[in-house]
């Protein structure tokens, strides 16, 4: 009785859709670091966030952006700002898909995907992320060291950030969508921005995901050539997509680990220092 409540109320803390759960997710200690939820003001509303910050800081932090994966702000987005924060970096993770639902209230990924997600406007997306830049900057923050990473539906954003904001200093964008059909509310893949970024991008991918194939790595890695662009795209050969994600079966603990130590070194070889 007791191993089942624990596994239920681990499964509490994810979004349905993205079940199965593995029995043992990460969780990272918030010993030394505060972590809570909180609100950003943006063009006119309220939106939720999940922020986190070493306890004790001297002085302003550099800040890191957390885009959610497309399951929204559950418990593995917020461990992500949990291990941010215990590496001296203010994490901000905001609910970007708030005004148009909640990922909570889907059961599978279809439904989440064409009842949710489709409904979010790229342009949204990227004015709401300057509010949280600049919200980070009030509380804490420091935007003159502001870095953003994203997972999945949120590495997609994280390349079209890095193209939207010039005063971005890195990005870390973890197996996000690089070409794909153009729609009204995503007027643009990430392909299709590839000289215009602004800052330089890490993209992390797995060979084995069925989802993003190769053939649009490859044109990605083209184009960034084209545009002379600082970037780099490390492709983990025994990897699928979400490899990061601990929680599920895809998680690829020896991938996820080195694609944690090299967004580390991105973030403070461009962004960290003053």
């Amino acid at each position: 009785m007791t191993d089942n409540t624990t596994h239920n109320n681990t499964e509490a803390k994810y979004a349905p859709a993205a079940s199965p759960i593995a029995t043992a997710p990460i969780q990272t200690s918030t010993q030394g670091i505060t972590a809570h939820e909180t609100t950003v003001p943006s063009r006119g509303d309220s939106m939720p966030a999940y922020v986190a910050a070493p306890e004790h800081a001297d002085g302003p932090l550099p800040i890191v952006i957390v885009v959610q994966e497309v399951f929204g702000v559950h418990e593995h987005i917020r461990d992500i700002c949990h291990r941010l924060a215990r590496e001296g970096y203010l994490a901000v993770a905001p609910e970007l898909y708030f005004r148009q639902g909640d990922a909570s209230d889907f059961d599978d990924i279809q439904s989440l995907l064409t009842g949710l997600v489709a409904k979010v406007p790229d342009s949204q997306v990227l004015a709401d992320l300057d509010h949280v830049a600049s919200w980070a900057g009030r509380n804490g923050g420091d935007t003159t060291r502001l870095m953003i990473t994203g997972f999945c539906w949120g590495g997609r954003i994280t390349w079209l950030y890095a193209a939207h904001n010039p005063q971005l200093k890195a990005a870390v964008a973890w197996y996000g969508r690089l070409t794909g059909d153009k729609t009204l509310n995503s007027p643009q893949p990430p392909v299709d921005v590839a000289t215009q970024l602004s800052a330089p991008v890490l993209g992390l991918y797995g060979a084995q995901d069925t989802s993003i194939p190769q053939e649009s790595v490859e044109t990605m890695r083209q184009a960034l050539r084209a545009a002379n662009a600082r970037a780099e795209i490390v492709v983990y050969p025994d990897a699928g997509h979400a490899f990061n994600a601990d929680y599920r079966p895809s998680y690829h603990q020896a991938s996820a680990e080195d694609g944690w130590q090299r967004m580390l070194e991105w973030f403070a070889r461009y962004g960290k220092s003053r």
